[in-house]
C-alpha cells in the first residue's frame, strides 16, 4: 500500500471514530432539584442536589442562581440565608437551558427555653377548703390525674417570637418582651405549625391538666393557691398591680419549677376542648374527643377579677375567639414538648 493510501485510511478511521462516538453522546433532557422546597436559618446553610436527565447525558454542567440574593445566596448548590423571607433559586443545565427550583424559606433562629416536668399523679381541682373564694362548679370534682413527663415554656410566648415566625403582630399592648396577646385558638395553630415546620419539632399547646400540673408545681408543689407562692403580688401580673396592661414575661418570681406568669399576665389557651370534671382517676386526659364549642383556657390577665388567678381557676372561649380590648381579656399561650 502507497504512502498516501495508508494517509487516506488513517484520516477515514479517525473520521470514522469520531462519528461513533458523536453518536453514543446522550443530549441533557431535563434536571431535577432535591429538595424543592427548603428551610434555612439566617446564616445557616443548605445542599441542593441536581440531577441531570438522563444519567448518561453527555454534559452535565449546571449554573445555579438566586431571584433575591439579599434573601439567599447559592453557590455551587450551597444555599445560603442572608435576610427573613422567601427566595427562589435556580439550577439551569448549560447544555439545553433546562431548569429546576427550589423555593428558600428564611427565618430568624428560634430560641425556646423548655422546662421539664417530671410525670406524677396529683388532685386536679378545688374545694371549699383549698381555695378562700368558694370555688366554681366547673372546678369540681377534685380528681385525680396521672401525667406521663413532659416539657413546658419557661415564658409566654412573646411577641418577637411570634413576629419571627409569623412576620405580623396580632397584640394590642406592644413589645418584644410582652407575651402576645389577642390571638385566637386556631390562629395560635397557624403559628405551631409554622414553628414546627421550620424547626422540625413537635410544639403544641398544653393539656388542661399538663397546665395545671406544671402551675402547681409538678412533683415540686409547695401546694401554693397561685402559681408559686400563696402572695399573689409575688408571682402575677394582676388587676392590682398591672396598670391594666401586660409586662415583661419573667419579671415576676416563678413557680417551684423555674415557671414565670402562670398566674397573671395573659390568659392561656390550652389543646383540649371544654369538659365538665367527673370525679373518676385519669391518665393523660386530653379531653373530648369530638369537637365542641370552646377550648379550655387557664391563668389571669393582667385586669382579672381576684378569683381567677388560682391555679384550679379555668374558662373556655370558642377557637377563632381572639380576645378583646382591656377591661374584657386578652389570650395568650405557652408550649409543650412532645
Amino acid at each position: 500500500m502507497s504512502r498516501y493510501k495508508f494517509r487516506c485510511l488513517i484520516v477515514f478511521l479517525l473520521l470514522l471514530i469520531s462519528v461513533i462516538i458523536s453518536c453514543k453522546k446522550v443530549p441533557v433532557q431535563g434536571v431535577t432539584l432535591l429538595p424543592r422546597v427548603a428551610y434555612v436559618p439566617i446564616g445557616g446553610s443548605v445542599t441542593l442536589t441536581a440531577s441531570i436527565i438522563p444519567e448518561d447525558a453527555y454534559n452535565k454542567a449546571v449554573t445555579w442562581s438566586s431571584n433575591d440574593t439579599l434573601i439567599a445566596i447559592v453557590a455551587d448548590g450551597l444555599v445560603t440565608g442572608v435576610s427573613k423571607g422567601r427566595a427562589t433559586i435556580t439550577v439551569t443545565t448549560v447544555d439545553g437551558a433546562r431548569t429546576a427550583t427550589c423555593a428558600i424559606t428564611v427565618y430568624i433562629p428560634v430560641e425556646i427555653e423548655m422546662v421539664l416536668v417530671e410525670g406524677g399523679t396529683f388532685t386536679m381541682g378545688c374545694s371549699d377548703d383549698e381555695c378562700d373564694l368558694p370555688h366554681l362548679s366547673n372546678e369540681s370534682p377534685q380528681h385525680k390525674v396521672t401525667l406521663s413527663t413532659f416539657q413546658i415554656s419557661k415564658y409566654l410566648v412573646t411577641q418577637k417570637l411570634w413576629v419571627d415566625v409569623m412576620g405580623y403582630n396580632p397584640s394590642y399592648f406592644r413589645g418584644d418582651d410582652l407575651p402576645v396577646d389577642r390571638v385566637s385558638w386556631f390562629e395560635v395553630q397557624d403559628f405551631i405549625y409554622e414553628l414546627n415546620r421550620i424547626k422540625g419539632v413537635s410544639y403544641r399547646l398544653p393539656t388542661e391538666a399538663e397546665w395545671e400540673y406544671a402551675a402547681r408545681g409538678g412533683n415540686k408543689s409547695m401546694g401554693y393557691k397561685y402559681s408559686g407562692s400563696d402572695n399573689l403580688d409575688e408571682v402575677a401580673w394582676h388587676s392590682g398591680n398591672s396598670s391594666k396592661k401586660t409586662h415583661p414575661v419573667g419579671t415576676k418570681k416563678p413557680n417551684e419549677l423555674g415557671i414565670y406568669d402562670m398566674s397573671g399576665n395573659v390568659l392561656e389557651w390550652c389543646k383540649d376542648w371544654q369538659r365538665e370534671y367527673t370525679a373518676q382517676s385519669q391518665i393523660n386526659p386530653e379531653g373530648p374527643q369530638t369537637a365542641n364549642n370552646a377550648h379550655n383556657i387557664r391563668g389571669g390577665d393582667a385586669w382579672c377579677p381576684s378569683i381567677w388567678y388560682r391555679v384550679s381557676y379555668r374558662r373556655a372561649h370558642q377557637p377563632d375567639y381572639p380576645g378583646e380590648t382591656p377591661d374584657i381579656f386578652f389570650q395568650g399561650f405557652r408550649l409543650v414538648l412532645p
